[in-house]
């Protein structure tokens, strides 16, 4: 775990390094104030001698600014070290999670990888900065401090190394049982920001539905587990304050007692005591300070370790060692295809899938839900890899190719679209971000998304609001299959992609592909046999298995079930000038 978090410190190596040394800078001229203190009392004030009072003093001031310079130069550093050391853990998660696979993205839930990439990073930034500084001063500290007492007086020392032996103990226990409670704590995190994720992306339904109330209480409940288990760890930890307090008092009186017991048999001078109780405080705050490192080292090991789970995920696809990158054509074959999401899962999605596709031919898949569609087409693109069998994509297995050379020449429209904050032209430059307003035009004119677009004031320049909540359904899909029209794909996949609108559009969407890219395969997913009923051929699919295939004259023909649901819909269909949903 260390190691793999080390390597995210990078460019900021040097202020990590700087910082350590300013604190033990630091800790030098702390620890040489109160000897110069001693001997401003015993040497100067004691005897009247003005000169090493203004000596002594000038020293103890030059101590103090010393060691405020170096605090001043080592917090600096350590705070941008730390800041910059979450930087490029945000970044090396968010690049990582980029490469994943589909099946990769399954193991980590959206409101887990944003935990990871929010409040983990953050415990992991805090305990970085308090190593750096609070982890190195401290000790060094503590250790300095101690010898100090030992020259002064062993014997009162004593006092010290028992005291700092029982407390040591006392915060060891606190620390233990704590942990166990800190741990607990994350994955609630993720909970909570999975309700308050599905209530914001969903607010529209829960309105609808006047079920505000359900939703405040699965966040009163969420956010309640989690301030249940701080309360739980900060009682344990607020344990930390009488016991330190307890141990301070105690150390003074016991040194003042002893001290001034041995100042009268001339043990012991004015000045060595109270260089002796400064040395005492130095000591236990000291011990303090390292309780809080420990504590928030102990809260940070579990947020680090859900970052190293993510960090280290290693895709389940890979490109091969001499990757193919160009596909020759947009043929497609399913040899022998079977394929599960799981593979310890006794059943498999897809069983024993057998189909050739050529070249620019248009092919109709359509079954109920649960049929395994989505999955045949996401196989593709090599969105996933079969268990068994294979893909062949221009006549090669999809794993030959470089994934990115295949995926630029497959192009996936799906039934729930995304639009991201920007512009129309924005959005569509998704496809080709080089593309000119005139090929966008071209796209969108295909997608038959020109007209509304133009018909908006500020036209392909109009602002898209998060999540495309100021366009509408049918909208959206046009404008996405624009966008993956401006790929120039040899394969397009349109997943439902059409079913936000009515069946004129969608049959001029069809019109317009047949003309202008004729040479583009095409395979359309789709409830609505009017979508696909020109294809050149039409998969009936059922459990994961293509239980008929032909033209749509074909399958009117012998099979029953496609002409009840063809007949349905004949019969109910939308009115081809009716307008979009």
């Amino acid at each position: 775990m260390i190691k793999t978090l080390a390597k995210y410190i990078g460019e900021y190596k040097k202020d990590a390094i700087i910082t350590p040394i300013m604190m033990l800078v630091e800790v030098i001229f702390d620890m040489i104030i109160p000897f110069f203190m001693a001997l401003l009392i015993d040497e100067g004030v004691s005897k009247g001698d003005m000169k090493n009072i203004v000596l002594y003093g000038a020293l103890m001031m030059l101590g103090a600014f010393g060691g405020l310079a170096a605090g001043i130069i080592g917090a600096r550093t350590g705070a941008k070290a730390s800041t910059g050391f979450a930087k490029n853990l945000r970044m090396g998660m968010f690049s990582n999670i980029q490469k994943f696979s589909f099946s990769n993205i399954d193991k980590f839930s959206t409101p887990s990888l944003v935990t990871r990439m929010t409040t983990d990073t953050t415990n992991v930034q805090m305990a970085f900065q308090m190593i750096l500084r609070m982890a190195c001063r401290s000790p060094i500290n503590l250790i300095m401090a101690m010898v100090m007492t030992f020259v002064i007086n062993a014997r009162l020392a004593m006092v010290y190394l028992v005291a700092v032996i029982l407390l040591g103990i006392v915060l060891a226990v606190i620390i233990v049982i704590a942990s166990k409670t800190f741990n607990r704590i994350f994955p609630k995190y993720d909970a909570l920001n999975e309700s308050v994720q599905e209530n914001v992306t969903g607010i529209r339904v829960v309105k609808s539905f006047v079920r505000e109330r359900d939703e405040m209480k699965k966040i009163r409940k969420a956010s309640g587990n989690i301030y249940k288990l701080f309360s739980k760890a900060e009682k344990i930890i607020c344990l930390n304050s009488p016991a330190m307090m307890f141990t301070v008092y105690a150390c003074i009186i016991l040194v003042s007692w002893i001290g001034a017991q041995m100042i009268v048999v001339d043990d012991l001078t004015t000045g060595e005591l109270m260089s002796f109780l400064t040395y005492c405080m130095n000591i236990l705050m000291s011990l303090m300070m390292l309780s809080m490192v420990f504590v928030m080292i102990t809260m940070s090991v579990a947020s680090a370790e859900r970052i190293c789970e993510v960090l280290n995920e290693k895709s389940d696809l890979t490109n091969p060692e001499n990757p193919v990158m160009e596909v020759k054509d947009g043929s497609i074959e399913f040899d022998h295809v079977v394929f599960r999401y799981n593979e310890n899962s006794e059943k498999p999605i897809l069983q024993d899938i057998n189909v050739k596709i050529p070249s620019g031919s248009v092919v109709g898949i359509m079954g109920g839900t649960g049929a395994g569609k989505t999955s045949l087409v996401n196989l593709i693109s090599r969105l996933y890899d079969v268990s068994s069998g294979s893909v062949k994509v221009g006549g090669l297995d999809v794993r030959q190719y470089d994934m990115e050379a295949l995926r630029d020449q497959v192009s996936v429209v799906l039934q729930k679209n995304v639009l991201f904050s920007g512009t129309f032209l924005e959005n569509l430059r998704w496809g080709d971000e080089k593309a000119t307003l005139e090929e966008c035009i071209e796209a969108c004119k295909i997608a038959n998304a020109h007209d509304f677009i133009s018909a908006r004031p500020d036209g392909y320049n109009t602002h898209v609001e998060q999540g495309g909540v100021n366009v509408s359904g049918g909208q959206k899909q046009r404008i996405c299959i624009a966008r993956a029209l401006l790929k120039h794909p040899k394969i397009l996949i349109l997943d439902d992609s059409t079913s936000a609108v009515d069946t004129a559009t969608d049959a001029k969407i069809r019109d317009a592909l047949k003309e202008e890219r004729p040479d583009m395969t095409k395979i359309i997913i789709a409830q609505r046999i009017s979508s696909m009923q020109h294809a050149d051929m039409i998969l009936v699919m059922d459990d994961g298995k293509i239980v008929d295939r032909g033209t749509h004259e074909e399958l009117l023909e012998r099979n029953e079930i496609y002409r009840e649901i063809y007949e349905s819909q004949q019969s109910g269909d939308f009115d081809e000038n009716g307008g979009e949903l």
